[in-house]
């Protein structure tokens, strides 16, 4: 009689969701969200899901040292008319509100994102990434805050817990800036020109703050391929 095959248990790595954002746009904050409430609809199918911030610079020549009105900036550095600006402002605060987000552009100020992007990096290698974009986003978003100095990142990092003599001297370092270097050429590499932009299991590429229900159908899909080999 044959012997009985052994049980073969097979532990599949956890699913990554790589997101490649911009502190400064405001569809990455709703986008961010939406992902959220995908991860929410999936339940203990998504329990396994990591999700990684990736570095994207939607205007990477701004000077280190600005700190202008984000209204102004456009006018000025995109030529748009004012009440253009504000019209665009009014869409994209509505589609916030619809996720569950307060922006307020009459007191967002314009920043280099380079270092908040660092700062992001510093998160990951202590296990706070999410956190630290979240209070990041509703910094410059809801509150108003300068992101683009040293100084005031290094305040934000402290606000979540993290050791803001630490951040801060990194930051000053540089020390996570080739890491940012490396996110700019990947995000090259696969073609993105606009945030944010969801890369799944390393396969599959989801542009745009799609709504929840069609983040979920995509991340479905791949657990359930995943599932099937």
């Amino acid at each position: 009689m044959p012997g009985r095959r052994p049980r073969v248990d097979v532990i599949m790595s956890p699913l990554s969701i790589d997101v490649w954002s911009d502190i400064a746009c405001p569809w990455c904050y709703i986008g961010t969200r939406n992902l959220d409430a995908a991860l929410a609809l999936l339940d203990n199918a998504a329990r396994d899901v990591v999700v990684d911030f990736h570095s994207y610079l939607l205007a990477p020549d701004t000077p280190a040292d600005t700190d202008a009105p984000e209204i102004d900036f456009l006018v000025r550095s995109k030529g748009m008319p004012a009440e253009q600006v504000r019209q665009m402002f009014a869409h994209v605060t509505q589609a916030a509100a619809d996720a569950g987000l307060h922006y307020d552009f009459d007191i967002a100020r314009h920043a280099n994102t380079r270092k908040a992007h660092e700062l992001l990096h510093y998160a990951k290698s202590v296990g706070r990434q999410s956190e630290m974009a979240e209070r990041l986003f509703a910094a410059h978003f809801t509150e108003g805050k300068f992101v683009g100095g040293v100084t005031e990142l290094a305040d934000l990092a402290a606000e979540i817990g993290l050791d803001r003599d630490a951040v801060e001297s990194a930051l000053l370092a540089g020390t996570y800036a080739d890491a940012v270097d490396a996110d700019l050429a990947q995000a090259n590499a696969y073609g993105i020109s606009g945030v944010p932009f969801f890369v799944i299991d390393g396969r599959y590429g989801v542009s745009g703050a799609q709504p929840p229900e069609v983040l979920a159908q995509a991340i479905g899909q791949v657990l359930a391929e995943r599932a099937d080999t």
